[in-house]
């Protein structure tokens, strides 16, 4: 089973790298670039929903690598993010016998000694494991009700599946990094390496329990927030058992109405729970789809919290990010696009030689546009408007000069879906309004380090400035004595382009020639030395194609 399954992923994945060869590289070569490019998106949109009928069907990994790469808008074309986008974590249920089997040999006890009853049929199945609700009795409770937990169980096999799942996923890392536009973009082996990384963390249920005690720890202090208890005594690795928290599913939008809760307000609340998970814990819930958020309504009059559960999937932020995320809000909040750059250099996205006086005036431009709009109102901008857009600043598009740190991968999938369930909630939510307090806070709790900041500069300034003089002198002997260079790095890539281009050229015409003197020969009879032009045209289309 795991050998074909190993085969039938190298399969899929070589014959649509073949095609992306043929209409990307080939195709452009030979003169049709602008079909190649006009049936580029409908192509990108086959080639996602192939995926997803592929991960569907086998579950696994397949399912988290569409998750993973739906957030990767740093290599991937929108067209395919946006179809994988949609693909749910959900696949048929395992039989019970052998999840049974599983539980006792993580307890080594039958499954009736550790839990008083244990409902047979899942309350929800996923690639990795299924969640199942128990009830469970100790014996010093022998005399009091028993409380309702929920079981999460990995399917049997699935370290196997992953281990296979992945060795031909690295098979498939190594043929995707020969091709240029990727190479360019993105470290495959490492990327690989955090994926299989992140799966395992996610397969590990203790380190799920220890995830979800440090998320409660962090929000001790609000009640309107809540995180269900791990019952230790009930968990392994391969096993988890949780309070039962129930509650309304985020996304049941009549029943959060029928029972008098505001959807803005819950809208409101997940985004500041997610803003102190980012800016001040340094420690967020990484996976908040739908099914890990919900509206809890508990009796009496304590009003309703919010409830995240699953906690597989978390990230946590270094010194250096997290002190460009906090700048980069100030930066949004107050509309300052110059210290959106800083915030950019302090999180290490721009590429080397990046035009930041571009990047700058482009974010003025985006601030101006954007500033103030609601979610609904950014996303109805006229087709000419991002025309006009697109036309002033398409170098600075094209070039793309960011290069995105994997840490910062799992937090980009976060806020887009977040973004997704507060329109949801209310189309007309304005992220801009409720972003702007709490970058004030900010501001306002720099309070005495500001003035430690400031000084800092004035150090740096007067540090730079006792060096020009030694650094204008040796600028001018240099110049004196006729040996000052000028360095200008795209030059040379210009030049071997321009004489790359000249080249193909004349093997173009080369390569007509043979072709319609090779025919006309043929139909004249003379098959011989038409079989030898034929060969020639055939050798200089090669060269077109693979040469340099």
């Amino acid at each position: 089973m795991f050998r074909k399954r190993y085969f039938h992923i190298l399969w899929f994945f070589g014959w649509t790298i073949l095609g992306i060869i043929g209409w990307e590289l080939i195709l452009p070569r030979i003169g049709l670039r602008n079909y190649s490019k006009k049936t580029r998106p409908a192509r990108m949109v086959r080639i996602a929903r192939e995926f997803r009928t592929l991960a569907v069907q086998m579950g696994g990994v397949m399912i988290k690598v569409g998750q993973f790469l739906s957030s990767r808008l740093d290599i991937l074309p929108r067209e395919i993010t946006n179809e994988l986008a949609n693909l749910q974590d959900e696949v048929a249920p395992e039989p019970f016998e052998p999840i049974r089997t599983l539980i006792e040999s993580e307890f080594g006890i039958p499954l009736q000694e550790k839990f008083a009853y244990f409902e047979e049929t899942p309350m929800a199945s996923a690639s990795i494991g299924q969640a199942y609700y128990a009830k469970l009795c100790t014996k010093d409770e022998e005399n009091e009700p028993c409380p309702i937990v929920v079981v999460k169980v990995q399917r049997p096999q699935i370290e196997e599946l992953v281990k296979t799942d992945l060795a031909a996923l690295k098979i498939v890392g190594k043929w995707i990094e020969k091709y240029p536009p990727i190479k360019k973009r993105v470290n495959v082996p490492r990327l690989m390496d955090e994926f299989s990384q992140s799966l395992y963390e996610e397969m590990d249920y203790l380190n799920e329990g220890k995830n979800a005690e440090k998320f409660a720890e962090n929000f001790k202090e609000h009640i309107e927030v809540r995180v269900p208890q791990v019952v230790w005594s009930h968990t392994t690795k391969r096993v988890l058992t949780l309070e039962d928290v129930g509650g309304i599913k985020i996304t049941d939008y009549a029943a959060i109405e029928a029972a008098g809760i505001d959807r803005d307000e819950v809208a409101r609340r997940l985004l500041d729970t997610y803003l102190k998970q980012i800016f001040e814990d340094g420690f967020f819930h990484a996976d908040p789809h739908p099914g890990n958020l919900f509206v809890q309504v508990p009796a009496g009059n304590d009003g309703w919290r919010l409830t995240f559960v699953d906690f597989g999937m978390t990230g946590t932020l270094p010194e250096r990010t997290y002190t460009g995320l906090r700048e980069l809000l100030i930066a949004v909040g107050t509309q300052d696009s110059h210290r959106l750059i800083q915030a950019y250099e302090d999180l290490g996205i721009l590429l080397p030689g990046a035009d930041t006086a571009e990047l700058e005036r482009a974010g003025h431009r985006i601030f101006e546009r954007f500033w103030g709009k609601s979610m609904r109102q950014m996303t109805e901008m006229h087709a000419e408007e991002a025309h006009e857009f697109v036309e002033e600043f398409g170098n600075l598009l094209y070039d793309m000069p960011f290069q995105i740190p994997e840490n910062l991968i799992l937090l980009g999938r976060c806020v887009s879906i977040l973004s997704g369930i507060c329109t949801g909630l209310n189309p007309n939510f304005n992220v801009w309004e409720n972003i702007s307090p709490y970058a004030n806070s900010l501001i306002e709790a720099e309070g005495d380090s500001k003035w430690k900041v400031i000084l800092d500069e004035v150090l740096n300034m007067l540090q730079k400035l006792l060096t020009l003089p030694a650094k204008t002198d040796s600028v001018l002997t240099e110049m004196a004595a006729g040996k000052l260079e000028v360095n200008v790095a795209a030059l040379p890539v210009m030049m071997e382009r321009v004489e790359r281009s000249g080249r193909k050229t004349a093997a173009a015409v080369i390569f007509a020639a043979f072709l319609l003197a090779g025919v006309q020969l043929y139909l004249a009879g003379q098959i011989g030395l038409a079989v030898g032009l034929g060969a020639g045209a055939v050798i200089t289309l090669l060269w077109i194609l693979f040469g340099r």
